[in-house]
């Protein structure tokens, strides 16, 4: 029997993965769950949202995992001011060609970086629509590709923190997962404290990958094997959502597509050729919680989306694999 490493033609693809996220983790000190999230979601063509307060290193993490694949890199500082166009790009006329030409905003790069995404209007943010979504900007009636492999990488602060606009539902719909920091332990906190004192470690990391090497690894992941058996249980997930009692608006079809890349990608980077449901339940969260809107009961009872989720994965049945389900395939 071959191997997954085998079938994919790819037999360094844990070594290239295991490279990238040893390279992160020297800057993020204590979050190996989170680091290997964010990895996923690259490896699954996602976009990531990173969701906590200030200074717990949400812009570290984006800048680490950017710096550590030798692609292009964009970093944009969202702010009430913001405008659009300086996002997108902007056609202005060229009086010596006698024609208008498009200046390429700052989303034309492979990794995108938002900082403190929900700082601008909800009119700037939405931008970033059609470049998430169809990996594409649409100006002056010209549509111009972006490059592969592209990732939005947008930071954060809760929606209680002042001079914050929340996110609309259409944008938050198109982030694969969302993930919270948190504080570092006291020892992780000591480490950083050694480690960051003097310099950023920023200033020394190097890339450990290509574009072309990361090309290939998400080749790899989309031929990972999904069972029918599988995909019943990603739809029972998100449809139970959208029929909670205590949740106003539940997972949409595009949750529950993004919850099968994901697995994908967890499993290609588990080294395993096929999804599991445990897959499914330790994205469920990340990947849906997010995208859910509670009741007005449910917010005064203080139940979040997280724990509706969690409680959702607990109820929902495993279905049985079909005896006629071939073993491999797409």
């Amino acid at each position: 029997m071959t191997t997954f490493e085998e079938r994919a033609g790819l037999s360094d693809l844990s070594a290239t993965a295991d490279q990238v996220r040893r390279s992160v983790e020297s800057v993020i000190e204590g979050k190996p769950e989170v680091v290997r999230l964010s990895l996923t979601v690259l490896l699954a063509e996602g976009h990531l949202l990173l969701e906590d307060v200030p200074g717990v290193g949400k812009t570290m993490l984006a800048k680490a995992l950017a710096r550590s694949i030798d692609c292009s890199v964009h970093r944009i500082q969202f702010t009430p001011d913001l405008l659009p166009s300086d996002i997108t790009g902007v056609s202005i006329y060229d009086q010596r060609r006698q024609e208008f030409e498009f200046k390429p905003g700052a989303v034309f790069a492979q990794i995108v970086i938002g900082d403190e995404i929900n700082r601008a209007s909800p009119k700037t943010q939405s931008a970033l629509l059609e470049s998430m979504e169809e990996r594409q900007v649409t100006a002056d009636g010209a549509t111009h590709a972006l490059p592969d492999p592209f990732m939005v990488i947008a930071t954060q602060n809760p929606v209680e923190m002042e001079g914050t606009y929340p996110l609309p539902e259409a944008q938050r719909d198109r982030f694969m997962a969302r993930v919270s920091l948190g504080y570092p332990s006291p020892e992780a906190e000591l480490r950083m404290l050694e480690s960051h004192g003097g310099h950023s470690p920023l200033d020394t990391l190097r890339p450990v990958a290509h574009a072309h090497d990361i090309l290939k690894l998400i080749e790899a992941v989309r031929e990972v094997h999904v069972s029918d058996a599988v995909r019943r249980y990603a739809v029972a997930l998100t449809h139970a959502t959208r029929s909670h009692p205590e949740l106003r608006l539940g997972a949409s079809p595009r949750a529950t597509l993004h919850l099968l890349r994901a697995a994908k990608a967890t499993a290609a980077l588990a080294g395993r050729e096929f999804v599991l449901p445990d897959d499914l339940q330790a994205l469920a969260v990340p990947v849906l919680a997010h995208r859910l809107l509670p009741t007005a009961q449910a917010q005064l009872s203080r139940r979040s989306t997280e724990h509706l989720v969690t409680e959702i994965v607990h109820v929902t049945p495993v279905p049985e694999p079909s005896p006629q389900q071939p073993r491999r395939g797409r």
